[in-house]
């Protein structure tokens, strides 16, 4: 007897060839060669719908009953069938449908729907109480051949584009080949979004028992008993592996710069024992910002402590997702603890720890209790001290801080 895979390959070889009435009557004679279950198996192996293939079935045997009922050659269905299309009997109907989709382009700005969600429901209730007969599901048939499609918004805006946007991406590139040449670090940093530590909604599913999903909260509150995780991210860009401090007090430049020193303690001093200078790629913004007095203040002790020339790179202001930690290491993070509940921070240093790759990514993570106020500020005398060294193009993203004698 012929398989289901038989028939798919007969019918995926055949039917671009085929009319409708071809299709239905080839549909027919398979499903009476197989008997009992045949317009069923036919339906399932093809995609065509049991209609058509019974449809098939009573034709042939129509045929040979009362060959003088069949089709007129040429015919693919009898005379008269089939009732005219919505928009041949409804004319303003798909103008109608297009003002309520498009309100911005097409018709009055104040639609009602401007603001709520175009679902077909509401698109179809709409158009009623204008005089449509139309269902739901005949407004999303008139929407697909209208050319739309359900759509996510896509990140691609990145606001204004400074003049030396791309200068500073190929002075960038240039600095981090020739670190890597000379055998020298180069690290990409970053604050990861802040985490609600709880019970909450994660984004995500992962696999659990068939209608028994984790019970979460309701609502987004946050706990002050378990507050929130700050995942700062260290990442080595040549040998694929990162660091991630867990803190739990505020996103300060105080909290980056201890975080790269944590990095370095554990990791970077053990894999560039000969390193007398390292490269630090940062965000224009936050806390590790190219405007941030601290930021340098606190790269200052790092360099003395280590007696490393730490150069930084910041990428230009719009353009921090092009940081090499965001799609290097933080969204391996993200993919790991998708659907888990985030409960405790041990929860989420060992996740962020056991975060791995095909291609080789680890990651060691640790979290830090200490607290880092804000508001602290770097006096003039204070930030005058720094052995800071600006390079020729553009010296506000690109400098040097060097240690002290």
């Amino acid at each position: 007897m012929i398989t289901s895979a038989q028939l798919q390959e007969k019918y995926e070889r055949l039917h671009l060839l085929l009319n409708e009435r071809q299709r239905r009557l080839w549909a027919g004679a398979e499903a009476l060669a197989l008997g009992r279950g045949g317009v069923s198996r036919v339906a399932d192996a093809t995609g065509l719908s049991r209609m058509t293939v019974r449809a098939g079935v009573r034709e042939l045997q129509r045929r040979e009953t009362n060959p003088e009922q069949s089709l007129e050659p040429g015919r693919v269905r009898q005379p008269g069938g089939g009732r005219p299309p919505l928009s041949a009997t409804d004319p303003t109907l798909l103008r109608d449908l297009e003002r309520l989709v498009d309100p911005l382009t097409r018709g009055d700005p104040q639609s009602p729907l401007r603001w709520t969600c175009k679902s077909t429901a509401k698109l179809a209730a709409e158009l009623q109480a204008r005089g449509h007969a139309v269902s739901p599901r005949k407004v999303a048939q008139l929407l697909h051949d209208l050319g739309y499609g359900l759509q996510a918004p896509r990140k691609t805006r990145e606001g204004t584009r400074h003049p030396d946007r791309d200068a500073q991406f190929r002075y960038l590139n240039d600095q981090t080949e020739a670190f890597q040449a000379r055998g020298q670090p180069v690290v990409s940093v970053d604050t990861k979004k802040k985490e609600l530590v709880g019970d909450f909604q994660p984004s995500g599913r992962e696999w659990q028992p068939a209608y028994e999903p984790e019970l979460v909260r309701v609502h987004d509150f946050p706990d002050p008993a378990l507050g929130k995780a700050i995942p700062y991210g260290v990442y080595d860009v040549t040998h694929d592996v990162g660091w991630v401090s867990v803190g739990t007090d505020h996103d300060t430049a105080a909290f980056a710069v201890e975080s790269l020193r944590h990095w370095w303690q554990a990791m970077g001093k053990a894999t560039y024992p000969r390193a007398t200078e390292l490269l630090v790629v940062a965000d224009g913004g936050g806390s590790n910002g190219s405007r941030n007095r601290l930021w340098k203040w606190a790269l200052q002790q790092f360099a003395d402590e280590t007696g490393l020339r730490v150069s930084v790179c910041h990428f230009p202001p719009g353009t921090s997702k092009w940081n090499k930690i965001e799609h290097r290491m933080f969204c391996h993070i993200t993919a790991n603890w998708r659907g888990r509940l985030l409960v405790s921070l041990e929860v989420i240093v060992s996740l962020i720890g056991s975060t791995t790759t095909a291609t080789g990514l680890t990651i060691q993570a640790e979290l830090d209790t200490n607290p880092y106020p804000t508001g602290i500020k770097v006096t003039e005398e204070a930030y005058a001290a720094i052995n800071l060294q600006r390079a020729e193009f553009h010296g506000n993203w690109n400098y040097t801080i060097a240690p002290t004698d």
